[in-house]
């Protein structure tokens, strides 16, 4: 059964800089030799999380890059900006305003602060539950 993670974010650190948590879900989804697909919501947030997740952490390298050429197919994690196509992959993150629907086995959802965006969650939510995935909260 596929499983969707939704990741609320909250504490002042990721209010401040969403992107970290993004990163920081990257860097676990790498070091458990997870293939990743971040779902950017334009393509300057898919080139923000790049450059990013270039300096998010100098002892830890994480190969990534943004959807577009031959090497997508051996990138670590793929960032994903709309109109790109980039195939299916055993964990996406998404932040994106649609659900992130595919042969995920599990998509994590990043969630800000803002109330427009928790309202969106919550659609997302239903229709996961539609589909049958099983659900998690995690307050960040």
């Amino acid at each position: 059964m596929p499983r969707a993670d939704f990741y609320l974010i909250d504490k002042p650190r990721f209010r401040e800089d969403p992107l970290l948590l993004v990163c920081e879900l990257a860097h676990r989804a790498f070091a458990s030799e997870q293939p990743t697909l971040i779902f950017a919501r334009s393509q300057d947030q898919a080139e923000a999380i790049d450059a990013r997740l270039w300096e998010f952490d100098e002892d830890a390298f994480i190969p990534h890059q943004v959807a577009g050429d031959d090497d997508d197919a051996i990138t670590a994690v793929l960032i994903v900006p709309p109109g790109v196509d980039a195939g299916d992959r055993p964990l996406a993150i998404n932040l994106r305003d649609d659900c992130a629907l595919g042969k995920h086995e599990r998509v994590l959802e990043v969630v800000a602060a803002d109330p427009a965006e928790r309202e969106g969650s919550r659609r997302r939510w239903s229709s996961y539950k539609r589909l049958g995935y099983e659900l998690s909260k995690h307050d960040m």
